[in-house]
């Protein structure tokens, strides 16, 4: 079994989602992990306690599969979440996002990278609405298309006092 399936497997097996995964140089594994979309809105933000859950787990099925690697790394997938399957952009529909393609599309000539409002995907059909030369525009591509993609980060930084 090949070593990001291996962590999947034992990822959503103990109830998260694994966002993303990265083999670095020196045998750094870095692995990370959010709430399942239907668990996000009750359990809100992935905690350093839930890391740590989820390290030590990975650290015996690692250790037991006789994985190679040297050091491991698990963490949330912070404010500005890459978005890397078809779901994640069903999930976060409404959010701004960076959308940056691989290739220009065809009306956006020169154009790879966009910011904008995700929309709910159609099919294969992703969806962003962002501000073009002439006002708001739509951009239509798949996940084939995009090079990378990320959550826009809102924070707020005013006081919570009334």
């Amino acid at each position: 079994m090949r070593l990001v399936e291996l962590i999947e497997k034992t990822v959503v097996g103990m109830g998260y989602e694994l966002v993303d995964f990265e083999q670095a140089a020196r045998g750094l594994v870095r692995v990370y992990i959010d709430f399942a979309a239907h668990e996000a809105d009750e359990r809100g933000s992935i905690t350093v306690e839930d890391c740590e859950k989820v390290t030590h787990q990975l650290l015996h099925v690692l250790t037991v599969e006789n994985a190679v690697y040297e050091r491991l790394e698990v963490s949330s997938p912070g404010l500005d979440r890459p978005l890397k399957k078809a779901a994640d952009y069903a999930r976060f529909a409404g959010q701004e996002a960076v959308v940056k393609l691989r290739m220009p599309m065809p009306g956006t000539p020169n154009r790879k990278s966009f910011q904008g409002v995700l929309h709910a995907p159609e099919g294969e059909q992703l969806k962003l609405e962002f501000e073009g030369n002439e006002g708001p525009a739509m951009l239509e591509f798949t996940l084939a298309d995009v090079d990378k993609a990320r959550l826009v980060p809102k924070v707020d930084f005013r006081s919570r006092k009334a």
